[in-house]
């Protein structure tokens, strides 16, 4: 097989759909709040002080993103689903936490969402860590004390901080065999020879706490801990990777065909081997049982989002929308449009979602797969069976996006988003009416196509507008993608390639249409107006 990143072996069905979150985006609400959660289990004793330092888009946005209230969340110990996270500051007070935000500005040398935090703790120890957020809730420490680290928190991963000194490596190695933990990769950072080292240890299985002590224990340990990511489903069981299914389209297409198999089938097998079937089966049930209720809930109960300006439009196109179905976009598109800009309504009160890949398109595909079920299946049962597969299958196109291509708006625009998200629901669509995995791949393909080229301009830096109307018009290519594949319409570009020209494109797009708030309909005279009246987004 060829070369992929480590990052596709280990990355579950749960990952792209997902994680589940408060919103408003993956990015800059449960990624950052990811970074500060890992960055909080590298200092030992109580924080009582952190500086956060931001970067780039983060630094632009991360009041409308509420990435302040999520970086402060994550130092506090929240997961990403915990409601709470709209009060972290007030938690923060009762805690006795004490926390600042400085702005650093642009640097294109490093991540779009990066953020710099410097941790202090009532024993007086300091520790400075560097996060980056990668999108759909990804995320990864690239430093700690100023060494170049990577730490990802795919596997279970052990990270010790120890002295630079022969023989250090065995010792540390010798401990893990005692417990019978199994190193699936292992990498060792030091300052200098003879100075501070770091050593990251990727396992398989879940944390055995009872090796703590005993590294712990070892003279040339300064502190030892296990890495865990708030709302990962990826704490695997034995068998953690599985590389022998597909890493690529092409190879998803030859798995399809050996196993008999839609791209669901393939995706769901995926991941029962990964996790087991009892653990893939409760993560689906979780975010179904989500989905269900971000796309009707706002629809009943619509509530005003953080910036104001979404109010109830999802009620108001599944409401009106039967006059104008039959010559415009039908009752089940219709339907489907309404409950994708339901998901984002939610989404702006951060209320909990789906990301699907991502909080900003989190709309396209439960709207896209809940409408037509409801439509194709019979009883309750072969709805659920339906959309089950559909989702799985949603997750392999997204995961292939993810790894070959970027899911993040702040690295490849809201193509990447909206985008990624629509040919995720393109694909599941096919599948869902009896197509084929070829012309599931091709429908995908063929959204992608339609999306190429758009921007991620955020007004006020919310993910509201143009947000909301995207996962409508996400809907809508989804809804045509599919139809046209179905109709024998093939992609003359095939999916793999299509994930490299939609990369290629998003690193030509300038920084300014890259989810900063500095360009686009974000820089629109009525867009700074309305941003002006609300006051509240914009560093």
């Amino acid at each position: 097989m060829s070369a992929k990143p480590q990052s596709f072996a280990t990355t579950s069905a749960f990952e792209v759909l997902g994680p589940v979150m408060v919103g408003p985006s993956s990015s800059h609400t449960a990624g950052a709040l990811r970074c500060a959660r890992v960055a909080a289990t590298l200092i030992e004793g109580d924080i009582t002080r952190v500086t956060f330092t931001l970067w780039n888009s983060f630094a632009h946005t991360y009041r409308g993103h509420g990435t302040d209230r999520a970086l402060v969340a994550g130092i506090l110990g929240l997961d990403t689903d915990d409601e709470r996270i709209r009060d972290a500051f007030a938690l923060a007070g009762e805690r006795g936490l004490a926390y600042e935000f400085k702005i650093a500005g642009d640097d294109s040398s490093i991540h779009p969402n990066t953020v710099d935090i410097h941790l202090e703790s009532a024993d007086g120890g300091a520790a400075d860590v560097r996060g980056e957020s990668l999108g759909g809730g990804k995320m990864r420490i690239s430093a700690i004390n100023g060494v170049q680290v990577e730490i990802s928190g795919l596997y279970t991963t052990l990270f010790v901080a120890h002295r630079d000194a022969p023989g250090a490596l065995a010792s540390l190695t010798g401990a893990l065999a005692k417990a019978q933990m199994n190193i699936a990769f292992c990498r060792t950072y030091r300052t200098e020879a003879g100075g501070q080292a770091y050593s990251v240890f990727e396992t398989d299985g879940v944390p055995q706490r009872d090796v703590l002590p005993i590294v712990r224990s070892l003279d040339l340990v300064n502190y030892a801990t296990f890495i865990e990511l708030p709302g990962s489903v990826t704490a695997l069981g034995p068998g953690v990777s599985v590389p022998d299914l597909f890493d690529d389209a092409s190879q998803l297409l030859r798995a399809c065909r050996e196993h008999g198999l839609g791209i669901g089938g393939v995706m769901r097998l995926r991941e029962e081997r990964m996790v087991g079937p009892d653990r893939a089966r409760r993560n689906m049930r979780r975010v179904m049982e989500v989905m269900r209720e971000e796309t009707t809930q706002p629809l009943e109960a619509p509530k005003r989002s953080l910036g104001g300006f979404l109010n109830g439009e999802a009620q108001r196109v599944g409401l009106g929308g039967s006059a104008f179905a039959s010559s415009l976009l039908g009752s089940t598109q219709t339907d489907a449009v309404a409950r994708a800009m339901a998901v984002l309504e939610r989404s702006a009160t951060m209320g909990v979602i789906v990301a699907a890949p991502t909080a900003g398109s989190a709309g396209v595909v439960p709207g896209c797969v809940l409408a037509v079920a409801n439509l194709l299946a019979g009883d309750a049962d072969e709805v659920d069976a339906m959309v089950e597969d559909a989702l799985y299958c949603a997750a392999g196109i997204g995961l292939i996006l993810a790894t070959s291509a970027c899911v993040a708006g702040a690295e490849g625009g809201c193509q990447a988003e909206v985008g990624s998200a629509a040919a995720m629901a393109a694909a599941a669509l096919v599948q869902m009416h009896g197509g084929t995995p070829e012309q599931a791949l091709d429908a995908a393909s063929i959204t992608i196509s339609n999306l190429l080229g758009l921007v991620c301009d955020p007004v006020g830096g919310l993910v509201e507008v143009p947000c909301q109307n995207r996962n409508a018009i996400g809907v809508a290519a989804a809804f045509t993608g599919a139809q046209l594949s179905l109709s024998g319409v093939k992609s003359l570009v095939p999916f793999d390639e299509m994930a490299s020209v939609m990369l290629s494109v998003g690193h030509a797009l300038p920084a300014s249409l890259r989810e900063t708030a500095k360009g686009g309909i974000a820089v629109a005279p009525s867009a700074q107006s309305a941003c002006a009246r609300c006051g509240m987004c914009m560093a």
